[in-house]
């Protein structure tokens, strides 16, 4: 008895240093059975788990070939009195061991069953068969338990394993795909995880960032807020439920700026210590510009309607003077003045329709064949009469092929770029309209030797509401729609357009349309295309 009990010490703390040593599961369930099989003397041995679905499925098997044991399992698997009976310590009946008997190719007459449980969950059984002596005592029961108690305990523990590592890449997949920035922060206040989204927003590489500390990865300027990111930051009383917010500027490599809102959140242990900061980070870039767009508009729309208004309602309320008789010719010339200012608020409102129309995607187009030299040149001939300091100039090949375009709509987008042309070359000079056809269809181009644009807002140009930021601004008129319009309109018609600058130079504006299909008359590559727009730039600088 003595031995079998310094026996049962040795299997278990071979056992034991199994579980502590390794997680591969199948090895350790193996060596639980061998064990536990070799102490009773069993021949054959099976050991089952429950599966989500309530299903046994053998681990571990000993004392027989792979073939043999296929056949075990399966005879296992069909009779009912092992799946309703896997926690039962009893016997199976004399049937079913008959059969598991046979499909064995052992004559087996004794088995011993096992129940693995951790805190009253099933976890699956041990079998232990022998094909003679005495049936399993009280003794061999409880010492063969011993061995099912490891096993269930290596099952428990794996499982927990698996599910905090499971768990565990739950969250970094989370983390890591997440549409907004997320950082995670060591007390004080160093980079220990960060996403893939913040990594962009802030041109850090997210390995470079570890270890880094906050304020140098979150460089955030202009802040609104509690910023615990903030070099001179000292960490005081966090609040443990509530999360601090800050908004800010950073800049990116390149110059570029994004506007951020960043969210602090501190995680705190057992004992009110703190553990990390969960650092959360969106782009309110765009909401911030909205805010400003909103404010301009605003602006620029009360400004520009309400100097028409006034002039209309000045003219007309002096003109209707009842202590007053005013001349033919001066009432003549106030009423010009009511038409004009009539004509330029009409003007004002068709672009704020056409904005709305745009943005409710309900821009129609007409299309048919457009002559676009006879277009451009009764635009000029309009504008010639509303400049004395600029002079006009042509610029169209013999043959240009006709281009498929809605004709009111592209006349819109010459009068605008031949508007801010004049706009924005107050001292005069030449301002020079034409044409080129290629493989790229027909592309049209309006320069003047005005101010020019900076580089860096030429990106901007097309967006609704936005002027160049320059003194010329105070002193033209205009609410920054013409040139938004311009670009919806020339992308209706599948085509692009762009802008050359040089500040102090002048500008050129560039469109393309797709000509008359069927109706090419010159044929140029692409290479030509670019050598003529060079060509241009050089003669206008």
């Amino acid at each position: 008895m003595q031995s079998l009990q310094l026996r049962q010490r040795d299997y278990l703390l071979r056992i034991s240093r199994a579980m502590t040593s390794r997680q591969d599961l199948p090895s350790l369930l193996r060596l639980i059975l061998n064990s536990a099989a070799e102490m009773v003397g069993g021949e054959v041995g099976l050991l089952v788990l429950r599966q989500g679905d309530g299903r046994l499925v053998p681990q571990a098997i000993f004392g027989l070939s792979t073939a043999k044991a296929a056949n075990l399992a399966t005879q296992l698997m069909e009779l009912p009195a092992l799946a309703a009976r896997a926690d039962d310590p009893r016997s199976l009946p004399e049937l079913s061991l008959a059969l598991v008997s046979a499909a064995a190719g052992v004559p087996l007459r004794q088995v011993v069953q096992l129940p693995l449980r951790i805190e009253d969950e099933a976890l699956g059984a041990i079998y232990v068969f022998r094909s003679g002596g005495l049936a399993f005592g009280a003794n061999e029961r409880q010492m063969l338990q011993s061995f099912a108690d490891q096993a269930a305990i290596a099952v428990r523990n794996l499982r927990l394993y698996e599910q905090a590592t499971a768990e565990k890449q739950r969250l970094n997949a989370i983390i890591e795909n997440s549409a907004n920035g997320v950082m995670i922060l060591t007390p004080d206040r160093r980079v220990e995880v960060m996403n893939r989204a913040l990594a962009g927003m802030t041109g850090w590489a997210a390995h470079e960032a570890q270890g880094e500390p906050c304020w140098k990865v979150l460089a955030l300027e202009n802040t609104q807020g509690y910023n615990l990111c903030a070099v001179d930051g000292v960490l005081g009383d966090l609040p443990g439920d509530n999360s601090l917010y800050v908004e800010g500027d950073v800049v990116r490599p390149g110059g570029s700026r994004l506007t951020l809102g960043v969210t602090f959140t501190p995680l705190f242990d057992g004992e009110n210590r703190l553990r990390n900061i969960i650092v959360n980070v969106v782009d309110i870039t765009r909401f911030r510009e909205a805010e400003q767009m909103k404010s301009t508009f605003v602006s620029v729309i009360s400004h520009e309607l309400k100097t028409p208004v006034s002039l209309i309602k000045g003219y007309a309320s002096t003109l209707r003077r009842p202590d007053a008789s005013w001349k033919v010719e001066t009432v003549r010339d106030g009423l010009g003045v009511i038409e004009e200012e009539a004509d330029r608020l009409n003007g004002l409102i068709d672009n704020l329709l056409d904005a709305s129309r745009i943005q409710a995607g309900g821009f129609r187009l007409d299309f048919n064949e457009v002559n676009i030299e006879r277009l451009a040149r009764r635009a000029v001939d309009g504008f010639r009469l509303q400049s004395d300091v600029h002079q006009f100039t042509l610029d169209f090949p013999a043959e240009l092929p006709a281009v498929l375009a809605d004709e009111a709509r592209i006349r819109q987008v010459i009068d605008n770029l031949l508007s801010n042309a004049i706009k924005y070359s107050p001292a005069g000079g030449m301002i020079r309209v034409g044409a080129w056809h290629d493989s790229q269809g027909v592309t049209v181009y309006v320069a003047d030797e005005g101010i020019g644009i900076p580089p860096e807002e030429q990106t901007r140009l097309f967006e609704s509401f936005y002027r160049v930021d320059s003194g010329m601004r105070r002193q033209t008129k205009g609410t920054g729609l013409g040139l938004y319009l311009s670009k919806a309109i020339v992308e209706a018609h599948n085509g692009q357009i762009w802008v050359r600058s040089t500040p102090g130079k002048g500008s050129t504006f560039f469109f393309t349309l797709p000509e008359v299909p069927g109706n090419s008359t010159l044929s140029a590559s692409l290479q030509e295309s670019s050598k003529r727009t060079g060509d241009l730039d050089s003669r206008i600088s």
